[in-house]
């Protein structure tokens, strides 16, 4: 779930409400972190490359005509317009982000489930891995507070 929610953030444009209300959730969650730091880096770099099917999709659900009222009624609250939400490219990534997201999840399980053993016991050869296992278990004990 983490590179799921990874794809979903990686692909909102940053400097808005929006982007820093799904960093929020997803640091509020329980996935992993670093898969999703990870996949929000690797979204960041990619989004500019959908950016323009982005801008497609987000304008037709900003122009139909069935969605005016809403749009509307959502841009006159309090906070909705530091959303970026009128932004076609914010709400096209937004909507193709969370197309993403059960495919990503249901695709990625498998593969995390057959090789995360292996990959964790070689990232534990390291001696940063295990100076970071060290400080969250010290943590976990009540060492540092």
């Amino acid at each position: 779930m983490g590179l799921a929610f990874g794809i979903l953030v990686g692909l909102v444009p940053k400097g808005n409400l929006l982007a820093v209300f799904l960093a929020a959730i997803l640091a509020a969650s329980r996935v992993n972190l670093g898969v999703a730091a990870g996949a929000i880096v690797c979204c960041s770099l990619a989004s500019p490359l959908i950016d323009p099917i982005s801008h497609v999709i987000g304008s037709w659900l900003l122009k139909h005509p069935g969605l005016s009222s809403f749009w509307t009624w959502l841009y006159n609250l309090p906070v909705a317009p530091w959303t970026g939400f009128n932004n076609s490219v914010v709400l096209g990534s937004f909507v193709v982000g969370l197309i993403l997201l059960y495919p990503a999840h249901r695709l990625s399980r498998p593969v995390f489930e057959k090789y995360s053993e292996g990959a964790g016991k070689w990232i534990r050869r390291f001696w940063l891995t295990r100076a970071l296992m060290g400080a969250e278990w010290a943590a976990r004990v009540g060492v540092v507070e």
